[in-house]
């Protein structure tokens, strides 16, 4: 029997992020909330799934960085408010998750987990009811979209500055029947 590794290889090859110089790998193992310091959602709605660009031309999964003292769930419900416009209606499934080992001296920000972390994927059920928030002092989305999972991974792959990394988490939530 093929394992998830197997059957998305680009996903789980090691890799080195050079904007936040991590190296990083991915595991479907669940690590301590402690250690989570981002946190991206396929987040599955009435026709599809939700994707987002923004000012620089990137295209992504909603989410992002934690704030001090924020929950996981708080994390997902401000940035699918912040980045789509849209609001968490059911639990968080946990789907997989980069151990990102940090090659900076120091953390991006002082709360966050150093010199390890992880950037957290879940699957969550949303409702787009409203307008990305857009705050100040964040990235400004410019494209919010609902598409089926395979219009929603060409999208993404499109553009992903990631390596594939987020058209990889919609096919893995494909094929773990998530979506």
């Amino acid at each position: 029997m093929q394992t998830w590794a197997d059957r998305l290889p680009d996903l789980y090859a090691p890799g080195h992020w050079g904007w936040g110089e991590l190296d990083v790998q991915f595991t479907t193992e669940q690590p301590a909330d402690e250690l989570i310091s981002n946190a991206h959602v396929v987040g599955r709605t009435e026709g599809g799934i939700v994707v987002c660009a923004n000012d620089l031309g990137w295209r992504f999964l909603p989410g992002g960085t934690r704030e001090p003292d924020e929950t996981i769930d708080t994390l997902v419900e401000r940035e699918l408010l912040e980045e789509a416009g849209a609001r968490l209606t059911g639990p968080l499934i946990w789907l997989g998750g980069h151990r990102a080992d940090h090659r900076r001296p120091a953390p991006y920000r002082p709360h966050l987990p150093h010199p390890v972390s992880y950037w957290a994927n879940y699957v969550v059920d949303v409702v787009v009811d409203g307008l990305p928030t857009n705050p100040e002092d964040g990235e400004q989305v410019t494209e919010v979209l609902v598409l089926p999972p395979d219009e929603a991974i060409a999208y993404l792959d499109a553009m992903d500055d990631n390596h594939g990394v987020m058209g990889n988490l919609v096919r893995l939530a494909q094929a773990m029947e998530l979506i």
